[in-house]
């Protein structure tokens, strides 16, 4: 009963505010227009008050409504299909928000957030099979511009991304994001359970984007003018996945160090496993080897190939490196490599690209190796669906179990290596696809967004000029993977960048896709 007489009293003060509004403005009107004849005073101190308070009354009003309106939201999604909504909320500017209900492993994506701007936030499940669903959030800023922004997720995805949904909001997208079907970063959910593998795949972000854009018109009362996607790592897989299969989804995309081919990416890691050897074998080299020696090593042969010694290799595929300097000698024994060390390195580094497009990890050794099991882990759930590899172990892994990358590569399940050549129909949108990868990313190897661009090129039978026309391709020099690094890495990726067209990736392809300009300068590279 207080519920409904709460709601009554909205809907009446509401009502007022609205008549008010109405009624000033006729006054306004009649003031200043329908007397004759009009005077100084008649004509702009009578209105000058009643405007002031007019735009009292607009603001409070509008205010009102907006809240008014989060509340009413959770019974509107509610009459959705597969929707149960679990809460809704309005979220007042200056908020620090905490995600209690986040899974642990989700780390710095569920850490306190801040918002800055007025949102109404609805939490919701949506069933995305008989044994399969997904939970999404959907922020809904008040300074709405009219765009709708889908968020994209990181390594196994069970994470929704907080700093990007806040990002988003405070742009004026009306932003949602999802957990990619199973919560938390661990491929455990996959086993024996294809409908999950699906949400992962692909199905959670399609279904994000169909049901966050019904939820944007209910709340705004009109449909977005456009869509938009920002991702990177598995995000940037997923951005990409959007536009092989669901071309509709988005006007304009931005796609950061995405996984693409993953099934033989992931294998490279068992292949550079095989060269390195185990910590106790003369080959091994390491991590603070690779990452003091060989990189100073590597800096002092090929930084200056671009005529700045900044510590920074603009293209690492123009450096043949040659770790034979650092062989051992009579003279210096301690900070140098043996035969069998220069081995590994030469093997591991056929060009200095492998060195820096990630296609091992050898500039920390240990962590590729970390890396490797972990990617078992994933392997035996995501693409073998089975828990066979449950008691292996870096000690105990054998080189025989590596032929399960080649059956893991033919499974390919739900199409996961993403690598369909040809975005026509995205294309015949007049979509936009925005792709960026730093140069210094040694965890997803910015060689596949080279070969990609070059893959979809002669599939479509296009030069890369025209290609541009759609579809462009920005190598970031010093960027790790996604963020960090030591060159310009903050290029609009993450929230604190400069809001610049010409600076910042998200609002670059806004104005490509509602200005069709597309030059840029990120990380002080021109490219037109």
């Amino acid at each position: 009963m207080i519920l409904e007489q709460d709601t009554n009293l909205r809907v009446h003060w509401l009502s007022f505010l609205r008549s008010a509004h109405k009624l000033l403005k006729e006054r306004v009107f009649e003031q200043q227009f329908l007397h004759e004849p009009p005077t100084t005073s008649t004509m702009y101190a009578p209105g000058l008050a009643l405007s002031s308070l007019l735009i009292g009354v607009q603001a409070f009003a509008f205010a009102f409504e907006f809240e008014a309106s989060c509340s009413s939201l959770a019974a509107q999604v509610a009459a959705l299909p597969n929707v149960t909504v679990l809460s809704t909320e309005n979220v007042p500017a200056g908020t620090t928000m905490t995600f209690t209900d986040a899974d642990p492993t989700c780390g710095a994506n569920a850490t306190p957030t801040s918002v800055s701007v007025d949102i109404c936030r609805i939490k919701l499940n949506v069933a995305t099979s008989n044994v399969s669903g997904i939970r999404m959030e959907a922020w809904l800023p008040k300074n709405w511009t009219g765009r709708f922004l889908s968020t994209g997720n990181g390594g196994l995805g069970g994470c929704i991304q907080y700093p990007d949904m806040a990002y988003g909001a405070s742009l004026g997208f009306a932003t949602v994001g999802a957990n990619n079907g199973h919560d938390g970063q661990t491929g455990a959910p996959f086993e024996n359970a294809p409908e999950v593998l699906a949400d992962f795949v692909y199905r959670s972000i399609h279904t994000n984007v169909v049901v966050g854009k019904q939820i944007t018109e209910l709340f705004y009362g009109a449909p977005h003018t456009k869509s938009y996607y920002i991702g990177c790592s598995n995000g940037g897989r997923e951005g990409i996945k959007s536009v092989q299969d669901f071309p509709e989804d988005f006007d304009g995309v931005v796609a950061g160090a995405a996984v693409l081919d993953a099934n033989r990416a992931f294998a490279w890691f068992g292949h550079f496993y095989n060269i390195t050897g185990t910590p106790s074998s003369p080959s091994f080299i390491p991590a603070k080897t690779w990452t003091s020696t060989i990189h100073q090593n590597v800096l002092a042969q090929c930084d200056m190939i671009d005529g700045v010694q900044d510590g920074i290799l603009e293209d690492p595929n123009l450096c043949n490196y040659d770790p034979s300097e650092l062989l051992c000698t009579y003279h210096n024994t301690t900070d140098c490599l043996t035969e069998a060390q220069v081995e590994t390195v030469a093997k591991a580094t056929p060009s200095l690209s492998s060195l820096y497009n990630g296609n091992p990890n050898p500039l920390a050794s240990v962590s590729s190796l970390k890396l490797l099991y972990c990617i078992v882990l994933l392997n035996r759930f995501v693409r073998i669906g089975s828990a066979m590899w449950y008691t292996t172990t870096l000690s105990t892994l054998v080189y025989s179990r590596f032929a399960d990358y080649e059956r893991a590569i033919e499974l390919n399940p739900f199409d996961f290596a993403t690598y369909k050549g040809d975005l026509s129909a995205f294309q015949s949108r007049n979509g936009k696809l925005l792709t960026y990868h730093g140069q210094a990313d040694t965890l997803a190897t910015p060689g596949i967004s080279q070969q990609y661009y070059e893959h979809v090129s002669e599939t479509m039978n296009l030069s890369p000029s025209s290609l541009d026309e759609f579809y462009r391709y920005f190598r970031i020099s010093g960027l790790f993977h996604c963020t960090g690094g030591e060159g310009p890495w903050q290029i609009g990726q993450v929230a604190g960048s400069s809001l610049d067209p010409d600076a910042n990736v998200l609002m670059a392809v806004v104005r490509w896709v509602e200005d069709g300009r597309a030059g840029y300068d990120f990380g002080n590279q021109v490219c037109e």
